[in-house]
């Protein structure tokens, strides 16, 4: 949690220092990225310089002292304010940062590392997912249990030092490259279903972790999934207290609808109205006054998405771990998606549809437009978020439960 000096210092971020920091960050920016130009216009889609690209930047990033920016020191961040991360972010905007690979490992599992890890866990881990030298991913979601994450039935038994994983995860991002992922599974049936789930930290690479990837209507295949057989974790890897994983899987559900809906910087959070603004002016759509008005509205609503980042940043800097605010970021995300999917394809036309076979990247408005759908899932559904913020926003009435309080191993399942 931030001390009251910490706080002070940033809200005493001097003119000179605030220079400083802006000019550098330009100049890496310079020295390092691209322009987004049309390339921001789609949505979603896979990295396309791939997993190489990303450790080469984010090795870059720690180099000029960028990266983990508000994570500490002893840990491999920068030791920075929120401050500096919101000053980061309005520097980026119109820049295309070759990232993607790492959004899940530092939106989600650095988070939930700095704040749930033990302090040894911290200094073992945290270091090389700054760097990318590692890269992370995270394990909810489950063939009989989609957006009921408590429902599912991935075993941990406790077998001397370690648990053995027996199971099976589905739509894991990135998997197929992750060198570790987080990983929540049932290490109790005769508890009530959210109340005997543990959280742990699983190694990618070991014998008894299977991954298959799955093609996608867009043609890519950064979805997986992932079988356990006999999967081993060392008793020191359990991130938590035992019984504790549905309240930090909630933590970091709410990390990663941060991380969609109200990030910033790369991937799929970035600000796409400037690319899309350079786009529509390139192809000589920029006097269209439809396509303006609707460059315009996507220009004004990315700010507000700003906005509501800024705000949920100051809460994780306080220490807190984001609460239904996430759920407002993320259903947010996912509508401004589909807007800015609406005006890609308006600013594309037919060439959205249609392309030279000689064109490398012909293919990337439709491969957006297709890949706009996975973001109204990814983090919870937008009918979840609407749930949540009905319960624990205006007030209304949960829906009814009938095996509320009944132990896992007796609610019926298909």
């Amino acid at each position: 949690m931030a001390t009251q000096s910490e706080l002070n210092n940033e809200t005493e971020l001097g003119g000179a220092e605030v220079a400083d920091f802006r000019r550098r960050v330009a100049e890496f920016l310079e020295a390092n990225c691209s322009r987004a130009g049309d390339r921001s216009g789609t949505v979603g889609g896979e990295d396309p310089e791939g997993v190489a690209t990303a450790k080469a930047f984010q090795r870059a990033m720690v180099d000029t002292g960028l990266a983990g920016l508000t994570f500490p020191t002893e840990f491999g961040g920068a030791g920075l304010t929120s401050r500096h991360q919101e000053l980061f972010n309005r520097e980026v905007q119109g820049w295309y940062l070759p990232n993607m690979p790492l959004s899940i490992s530092h939106g989600m599992c650095l988070p939930m590392l700095n704040q749930f890890g033990t302090p040894e866990q911290k200094a073992r881990f945290m270091p090389d997912n700054i760097s990318g030298t590692s890269i992370w991913c995270q394990m909810f979601s489950e063939p009989g249990a989609g957006s009921d994450v408590a429902g599912l039935s991935t075993r941990a038994t406790r077998d001397g030092d370690e648990w053995i994983i027996e199971g099976q995860k589905v739509w894991t991002s990135g998997a197929h490259y992750c060198d570790y992922g987080i990983l929540v599974a049932r290490t109790d049936s005769s508890m009530p279903k959210h109340k005997g789930l543990t959280m742990f930290i699983v190694d990618m690479r070991q014998e008894g972790v299977e991954v298959r990837p799955l093609r996608q209507i867009s043609g890519g295949s950064g979805f997986n999934e992932v079988f356990f057989t006999e999967a081993r974790v060392p008793a020191d890897w359990q991130l938590g207290d035992l019984g504790q994983g549905w309240n930090l899987a909630v933590s970091m559900l709410m990390f990663e609808r941060v991380s969609i809906g109200a990030g910033g910087g790369s991937g799929f959070n970035a600000d796409r109205s400037p690319g899309l603004i350079s786009a529509a002016q390139a192809l000589g759509h920029g006097d269209d006054p439809v396509l303006r008005q609707g460059l315009a509205d996507l220009w004004i609503r990315e700010q507000i998405k700003g906005y509501i980042g800024q705000r949920i940043r100051a809460a994780v800097a306080a220490g807190r771990v984001p609460g239904p605010e996430g759920s407002l970021a993320k259903l947010n995300g996912s509508l401004l998606a589909r807007r800015v999917r609406d005006v890609s394809m308006a600013i594309a036309g037919s060439a959205a549809q249609a392309w030279d076979a000689e064109d490398a990247e012909g293919s990337r408005w439709a491969t957006g437009c297709l890949s706009t759908a996975g973001i109204s899932i990814a983090g919870g559904t937008d009918e979840v978020q609407r749930n949540i913020i009905g319960e624990r926003v205006l007030g209304l009435p949960k829906e009814p439960d009938p095996y509320k309080g009944v132990a896992w191993e007796s609610i019926p399942r298909s």
